[in-house]
């Protein structure tokens, strides 16, 4: 399975088993557009997922997150590229929750930088796979 943490800037991407549980961040997509979606074509091929999870925002007072309708609209030009399932998980709070894994792995001086070298994105994505597993019922 491959995951990605949506963002307009860059998409964290990260890769998993559903079989095994383990999910690992993978890269960090920087390009946009036709280029986003030709490197995201790239990781299908290599990996062969059979199924793509996305992260979407929730905010907690119900009213719409502002990326919510951009995050599930890259779901959709997800399933209709690659013709795989796409799922969508609550992305809510992935990125500050990596951060504070990689602060806690690296300890607090050198988190900044280890956050930026390790690209926090794709370990955001990571956390979306784990939380797709779990709510699968591992």
């Amino acid at each position: 399975m491959l995951a990605f943490d949506y963002g307009t800037r860059r998409v964290g991407v990260a890769v998993g088993d559903l079989e095994t549980r383990h999910a690992h961040p993978l890269v960090v997509i920087r390009s946009e557009g036709a280029a986003r979606f030709a490197e995201i074509g790239r990781l299908v091929d290599e990996w062969k997922p059979g199924a793509l999870v996305v992260g979407v925002p929730r905010r907690d007072d119900a009213a719409v997150h502002p990326l919510a309708p951009r995050a599930e609209r890259f779901a959709r030009q997800l399933a209709g590229r690659f013709d795989l399932p796409v799922a969508c998980v609550d992305e809510s709070y992935s990125s500050v929750e990596a951060e504070g894994r990689l602060r806690a792995a690296a300890g607090a001086r050198r988190a900044a930088g280890v956050a930026r070298a390790k690209a926090l994105d794709a370990h955001a994505a990571q956390l979306l796979l784990e939380q797709y597993f779990a709510e699968a019922g591992a």
